[in-house]
């Protein structure tokens, strides 16, 4: 069974984003999810745990640039091999 890619990836240039599954749509969050607060850490990513959203850490090693990245550049959720 193959792992799915995220359904959208955001880089960013701070390490505390917020999601709300909804920035992109008119009337904001009363049509996405709770706002959430999310800290990327060591691995240079991470996934809202709602919408599956993945935020990248611009200037991160593993970032390579949305437009550069493929599938399997940065592990997937639950990737055992992921400290």
């Amino acid at each position: 069974m193959t792992a799915q890619p995220a359904p959208e990836t955001v880089t960013v240039t701070t390490h505390r984003v917020k999601c709300d599954g909804a920035d992109d749509l008119r009337g904001g969050a009363a049509l996405g999810h709770p706002r959430v607060w999310l800290e990327i850490d060591e691995k240079g990513y991470v996934d809202c745990g709602y919408c599956d959203k993945r935020f990248v850490l611009a200037g991160d090693p593993h970032h390579k640039g949305e437009k550069e990245m493929m599938p399997g550049d940065l592990p997937e959720p639950g990737d055992a091999s992921v400290a």
